[in-house]
């Protein structure tokens, strides 16, 4: 899952989240079932096509694992409690959040 909001380099933030996804879901032993692109801009998860996509498959047990690069791809920093709402959802639905990102990825991510 990324959102993309590089004007400079296009394409280059979803390239290194997929790789960086792929990488994460590989050292733990878990299969990618889709990937996910949802465009930058509106905070609201909900009012995104490509997170409630992600809802979609964790509603339908289709998936366990949500990885996403950072927390301001589920929502922005000014709306963490958008966040909050959504990371709470998933693990309500038993999926985890897991976070692709270096700095993040040690840390282990939100989620059961």
């Amino acid at each position: 899952m990324c959102a993309e909001r590089g004007t400079y380099a296009p394409g280059l933030a979803a390239k290194r989240a997929e790789e960086e996804g792929r990488a994460l879901a590989e050292e733990r032993g878990l299969r990618v079932a889709e990937v996910i692109s949802d465009p930058f801009g509106e905070p609201d998860p909900q009012c995104r096509e490509g997170w409630m996509r992600v809802r979609e498959l964790a509603e339908t047990a289709a998936v366990a694992v949500v990885i996403v690069r950072w927390p301001s791809a589920i929502a922005p920093d000014v709306a963490h409690d958008l966040r909050h709402r959504e990371v709470q959802w998933l693990q309500d639905h038993g999926v985890q959040v897991r976070y692709s990102w270096e700095p993040l990825r040690t840390s282990g991510g939100e989620g059961r």
